[in-house]
């Protein structure tokens, strides 16, 4: 009696730990270090899909924000981890803090609709380097259980190239030697978002917007353009909240980039 009694304290105090270790965030659960991802819930699942928004190079010395994103799983409640090896991690709101030098949540974070999101800042070294971004996400269910039914994910690995002072070239956008499709912004959005674009070369283009069961929505751009820079304009007045997805095509280049529409 007094070993079952014993056995029973001791499995209530590991949920518990594991539920105050989630409640007010976690670290040293990402890729950077070997991490073995939010382990106390014990369900790794590529359903839940986390990923990092925001520019990919930054001046030394500058500091520049992001916003983690997460999709999938039980979507109730979320919380997350993000390190880097080089740059210092700051919040920029109550949501997010800072253990150990790792970006987290304060508190579980709900999901509006299926989509949950944090924003951070990033401060770059003062020396030139390649650093990179690394992520976990977890989506609950929010009954205080970290198992079963909760699942996790690490997000891909966000390349971060730190730069000296960049030199700016007249004219640089009238002859672009990439393509390019940016984050839309504002994003979230409601109703009406821009995407900016870069086409390397004279050619046919599209843009199209979809669902994410992958049904057209509209069509934005559908004609030929000399290479250059550009901006048009998405009005989703009439489209229900959600994430919905934006897509470039050219003959030789093809990018999709989601973004998120809340009202």
């Amino acid at each position: 009696m007094r070993i079952n009694l014993l056995l029973t304290i001791a499995f209530l105090s590991i949920l518990i730990y594991a539920n105050i270790n989630y409640q007010h965030g976690i670290n040293g659960m990402t890729l950077r270090d070997g991490g073995t991802g939010c382990v106390c819930h014990q369900n790794q699942n590529d359903s839940v899909i986390v990923w990092i928004e925001g520019q990919d190079s930054v001046v030394v010395n500058d500091t520049i924000q992001f916003r983690l994103v997460m999709t999938g799983g039980p979507a109730i409640v979320g919380g997350y981890n993000v390190a880097s090896f080089y740059g210092e991690l700051n919040s920029l709101d109550t949501l997010t803090q800072i253990i150990s030098g790792e970006l987290t949540h304060t508190l579980p974070n709900p999901f509006i609709m299926d989509t949950v999101f944090w924003n951070f800042s990033y401060k770059a070294p003062d020396s030139v380097v390649i650093d990179t971004l690394y992520s976990v996400g977890n989506s609950t269910n929010g009954d205080g259980n970290p198992q079963p039914g909760d699942q996790w994910n690490f997000g891909a690995n966000f390349i971060l190239t730190v730069i000296d002072e960049p030199v700016y070239v007249e004219n640089k956008l009238s002859h672009p030697d990439e393509y390019i499709l940016y984050q839309n912004y504002p994003n979230p959005f409601n109703p009406t978002t821009n995407f900016k674009f870069r086409i390397a070369d004279f050619g046919f283009i599209s843009i199209k917007v979809f669902d994410l069961l992958g049904r057209e929505v509209t069509t934005l751009v559908n004609e030929e353009k000399p290479a250059g820079e550009y901006e048009v304009k998405f009005d989703a007045k009439g489209q229900a909240s959600g994430i919905y997805l934006y897509k470039l095509e050219t003959s030789n280049f093809t990018a999709t980039r989601k973004m998120l529409l809340l009202k």
